[in-house]
């Protein structure tokens, strides 16, 4: 009877160690996840406020010292998870002992409430990660398609340059094309009434000397007539030629 008692006893004194190591355990994950949980949101909050600023070298700074934060405190959590984990363990290995029976009930209903913990805790670590690598992955995202604009915009000014001077090269073009074909339409619709008026002069001058052969006063009216303007046509054009000589002669003087 006294070895059972004495078994009871250092059993009892195992069971109370196990929950001691469970519930500092508990402790240190609660903190541990309260400030994993702050580093995920100020790196957010520190995202979104970076945004508008156009320098690239503290943001690049502040995000690779919270990366690596948040890869050492990811690896000390699961390591914390995986402590607690063989804990709990443990302590599913005692309450299956001999003379743990009377205590069953207790015993599985406190591991119960420790595997709860457990269980919480893990699903608290996992979606908090889960936020911070969905957020860090969009925000790197829009970090690489923000470069790739700047850098389109910084060496495609020469080139809208050059595409703005052809347009307005060819636009001067095509201007030149349409007034050319105006100019032609305008040449085609001269050419057009003077071969009318040509027609209708050789129509008249055919009457003209039909008349004239017919009527021989009309014939001898009609040369003096042409006699008398090539007459003046020469007095004018030898005024004319008289008037430029004196022109030029006194613009040399």
């Amino acid at each position: 009877r006294r070895t059972t008692k004495m078994a009871g006893i250092g059993s009892s004194n195992y069971w109370e160690d196990l929950r001691k190591q469970a519930r500092q355990l508990e402790n240190e994950l609660d903190l541990k996840l309260v400030s994993f949980s702050k580093l995920c949101t100020s790196y957010s909050s520190s995202r979104d406020g970076r945004r508008g600023d156009t320098s690239d070298t503290t943001p690049l700074l502040n995000n690779s010292t919270q990366d690596r934060m948040f890869d050492t405190m990811s690896v000390e959590i699961e390591q914390l998870l995986a402590k607690l984990t063989l804990v709990n363990d443990k302590m599913a290995e005692y309450t299956n002992t001999p003379g743990t029976a009377s205590l069953n009930a207790a015993l599985m209903h406190t591991l119960q409430r420790h595997r709860d913990i457990l269980q919480d805790y893990t699903h608290e670590f996992h979606k908090t990660k889960g936020n911070f690598l969905a957020i860090r992955e969009r925000e790197d995202l829009l970090g690489s398609v923000r470069k790739d604009i700047e850098t389109y915009k910084s060496g495609s000014g020469v080139n809208n340059r050059r595409t703005e001077l052809f347009l307005k090269e060819h636009e001067h073009l095509r201007n030149s094309d349409r007034l050319m074909d105006d100019t032609i339409s305008i040449a085609m619709a001269t050419k057009e009434n003077m071969t009318s008026q040509r027609g209708m002069l050789k129509s008249i001058q055919s009457r003209v000397n039909t008349l004239a052969n017919r009527f021989p006063t009309i014939n001898n009216l009609i040369q003096r007539i042409n006699l008398r303007k090539r007459r003046d046509s020469l007095i004018l054009g030898t005024v004319i030629g008289v008037c430029t000589i004196l022109l030029l002669l006194y613009a040399f003087h």
